[in-house]
């Protein structure tokens, strides 16, 4: 009886099997290959054409016209020119920053240690990858938007997206690097032009600047489970209400060019607040210039390397001092509009996993150092409220930091009292 029975499971088994094997493909399915079909033929004749087309010029154009059935002002133009030249048109200007951009980020991916193929369709052009990617990153739109664009399917949108940027963040260490020996020094720049000027003449050290510290924060989606049906709302409200994890921290250190020689992406749950770095330039100090510091907003710790605002009252020292602090302060405030208004996309991450919205995030960041080495600037409207950590609370302080606090204070006013102006 038992030996009956397991002959019945296995028949029936083998049965199952078979069906599945030969039963029809569903509609989905039929569908989904379809698309399969239809994109190695678009993507076989782009290349057939491209592979034709000697000038590189003309290459992006092909790339431009293939991916917008329609005519249309190209996308990444707006985003990654800062330029202007008398003379030339705008169509001009447009080409030569899209050329301009994609065979830059396409030479760096070509020289990254990375040799993986970035993900998508067999025979899909880098340039191609790239431009569509910048696309995502510098636009609002919707994969379904871009995937009409580019005549891709949205699934393998999505992938090459992700796959372009997790090579670029992999270019970090190369691209936001923190400065050491010569380049350190060219990257310091004065307090105040009261110090420098008064103590030239008489030979003291001065007090200068490396980088300016703070951070922004990066609106994302959610993951579902994390919702909760009675506070879901736009980006900004829940931003506001302090929803858990409703956002990215994105902490930052820029020059007084305003690049990024530091940059740390965390959930709005992990308020670090400088001390993972703090702690860091106290235990490497050949990190910091002598006579050197960073300078940041309230709510970040005071020590002998990172000096803050004074808080409470104040009296003429104090006030000259944060008045100091703060135009430096604006510098990162800049940095920030400028990240922003180039990659517009971080104006809201519809992106429910957090590794993958701080890839993004990364991918940005190095790629805003990437076009200020070229030279292509972008201003954007300043955000100082989303910049400060804790404005009505005090950081950690340590004597090291009050005391060189109290110091440069001193040295500000008496130059200040002095006319060293």
């Amino acid at each position: 009886m038992d030996f009956g029975q397991h002959v019945l499971s296995a028949g029936k088994a083998v049965l199952d099997m078979m069906e599945r094997e030969w039963q029809p493909l569903s509609a989905g399915e039929l569908d989904f290959r379809l698309d399969q079909a239809m994109e190695e033929i678009l993507e076989s004749e782009l290349v057939g054409k491209i592979e034709t087309q000697p000038s590189p010029a003309v290459y992006i154009q092909l790339l431009q016209s293939k991916a917008s059935p329609a005519p249309q002002v190209s996308p990444t133009a707006a985003a990654f020119s800062g330029l202007t030249e008398e003379g030339r048109t705008t169509e001009d200007q447009e080409e030569t920053a899209d050329s301009e951009a994609v065979q830059c980020i396409s030479e760096l991916l070509q020289r990254s240690k990375s040799r993986d193929r970035l993900a998508g369709r067999a025979h899909l052009s880098l340039s191609h990858t790239v431009l569509l990617s910048l696309s995502l990153l510098s636009e609002q739109v919707s994969y379904r938007s871009v995937s009409r664009r580019f005549q891709l399917e949205k699934g393998n949108i999505h992938r090459i997206f992700f796959s372009f940027c997790e090579r670029i963040s992999s270019l970090k260490e190369e691209q936001i690097r923190w400065p050491l020996g010569e380049e350190a020094a060219e990257a310091l720049f004065p307090f105040s032009s009261l110090v420098e000027i008064k103590d030239q003449d008489e030979g003291h050290g001065l007090p200068h600047v490396l980088g300016v510290l703070g951070h922004t924060r990066i609106p994302i989606r959610l993951p579902i489970e994390k919702h909760d049906p009675e506070r879901v709302g736009p980006a900004e409200k829940r931003m506001k209400e302090g929803q858990s994890d409703s956002w990215l921290n994105l902490e930052l250190v820029c020059s007084h060019r305003g690049q990024f020689l530091h940059c740390r992406v965390s959930k709005s749950s992990d308020v670090d607040r400088g001390r993972t770095l703090s702690d860091r330039l106290k235990q490497n100090h050949e990190l910091m210039p002598l006579g050197s510091f960073l300078v940041a907003r309230a709510g970040y710790p005071l020590t002998a390397q990172i000096l803050t605002p004074y808080t409470g009252e104040k009296g003429p020292k104090q006030e000259l001092f944060n008045q100091t602090l703060e135009e430096h302060c604006r510098i990162l405030d800049q940095a920030v509009s400028s990240l922003k208004a180039r990659f517009k996309r971080l104006t809201y991450l519809d992106i429910g996993n957090y590794d993958r919205a701080g890839t993004v995030v990364l991918t940005a960041c190095v790629l805003h150092n990437v076009f200020l080495q070229m030279g292509h600037e972008v201003e954007g409207e300043s955000e100082t409220a989303n910049l400060l950590t804790a404005q009505n609370e005090d950081g950690e302080e340590d004597e090291e930091g009050v005391q060189r606090r109290n110091e440069v204070a001193e040295l500000l006013l008496m130059n200040a009292h002095s006319g060293g102006a």
